[in-house]
């Protein structure tokens, strides 16, 4: 049986203190893994641009729907480890 996908949900963060405000996310996100017992514990923020950051947290397929529905990110995407 083939490997289930992995998801990565993003929040888009624009302007000067873009990079402050994903790490800031981020956190929430890692404080939602461990409450919801996800089966990945991947999350982190990334700076694309002096001007646009990331926050991130990778889910499995069957788990994207209802982690979308509560957190409602911005996109998403397949991870590639």
């Amino acid at each position: 049986m083939p490997e289930e996908r992995k998801l990565k949900l993003i929040w888009d963060f624009h302007g000067p203190d873009s990079e402050t405000t994903a790490a800031h996310h981020a956190i929430h996100l890692q404080e939602y893994l461990k409450t919801q017992e996800l089966s990945l514990q991947i999350s982190g923020s990334e700076k694309l641009s002096e001007a646009h950051a990331i926050a991130y947290l990778v889910v499995t397929e069957h788990e994207m729907r209802p982690v979308r529905d509560a957190l409602k990110p911005h996109r998403g995407q397949i991870y590639q480890n």
